[in-house]
């Protein structure tokens, strides 16, 4: 592995490319897991590189989610291994949900391989060696195991998963998807779209556990029952573009504080944008608090 000093300004970017390039070199992570972690990174740069409000709450009901599942489980790849075992085994442990590994470029050895870092990370079982074609796929994919994926009701997919996403869906299964791209089938299709860096999001939701824990089953209900995802999809599309049209302005030498009718128009049209799309997270004043405890300043805003 390169080493990358800790001041570089990219560093966090830079080592991940490196934990994708060490998993290939594993033989856990194909070489297309370089392109999908390429365009992960794209969007992260494009959204701030942070976790934004609407993640933090995605992450929340996650959390919740997966407390209230009977048979949740964590479909793990190779990126998802790569960058994070031990946080996924972790996650695994707190909320009682099943690992288990699916791919799309599969083969045995990658699946024992990903088996055995996962078991190097503290996990006791992993699925995946005894899966048979039970989903409605025409590729690997379709391939899971029938305790695991096949009957589980929540189901935790870290990184891109379209066309398995929607099929898992078309089956009534809750899906819970990590994804930087909110314009990407999984978060199109996820019943809870994580706009957020795995990376980040793991640490986040482990912290979370505890405290959600500690609530009753209807309070947690609550919360859940509250989510809108479209409202989560569309506050990452307009931080991306908040984003970028902060950056062109400071590269045209724009001020849009300046007292113009542009600036004023701008900012007006900012502020109407903002009203939409944190409206449908004011619905529940007693909800929000709840969610609050955690950070959700997006639903009290």
């Amino acid at each position: 592995m390169t080493e990358i000093p800790k001041n570089h300004p990219r560093y966090e970017s830079l080592m991940a490319r490196e934990q994708i390039i060490a998993g290939v070199e594993k033989g856990m992570t194909s070489r297309q897991g370089l392109i999908a972690q390429g365009r992960g990174e794209a969007f992260d740069y494009l959204i701030g590189e942070k976790t934004i409000d609407s993640a933090d709450y995605a992450e929340a009901v996650a959390v919740c989610l997966l407390l209230l599942a009977e048979s949740p489980v964590i479909s793990v790849n190779g990126n998802a291994a790569a960058l994070s075992p031990a946080d996924l085994v972790m996650l695994s442990q707190l909320t009682g949900a099943k690992l288990e590994v699916n791919l799309f470029h599969r083969t045995e050895e990658r699946i024992q391989k990903i088996i055995d870092e996962l078991k190097e990370n503290g996990a006791d079982v992993v699925l995946g060696e005894n899966a048979e074609p039970l989903l409605p796929l025409d590729h690997e994919r379709a391939k899971v195991e029938r305790v695991g994926i096949y009957d589980a009701d929540v189901i935790f997919v870290p990184l891109e998963d379209g066309d398995r996403c929607k099929v898992l869906a078309d089956m009534k299964k809750l899906v819970i998807a990590v994804d930087l791209n909110p314009l990407s089938r999984t978060a199109q299709t996820a019943h809870v779209s994580i706009i957020d860096n795995l990376k980040r999001a793991l640490p986040n939701m482990i912290d979370m556990i505890p405290d959600f824990k500690n609530m009753e089953e209807e309070d947690l209900w609550e919360i859940v029952q509250a989510y809108d995802n479209n409202v989560v999809l569309m506050d990452a599309i307009e931080t991306m573009k908040e984003n970028l049209t902060a950056k062109q302005n400071e590269v045209l030498g724009i001020n849009p504080d300046e007292n113009d009718n542009s600036g004023k128009k701008e900012k007006k049209m900012l502020q109407e944008a903002n009203e939409r799309r944190f409206g449908k997270m004011q619905r529940d004043p007693e909800i929000a608090k709840k969610v609050m405890m955690r950070g959700g300043d997006l639903m009290m805003e």
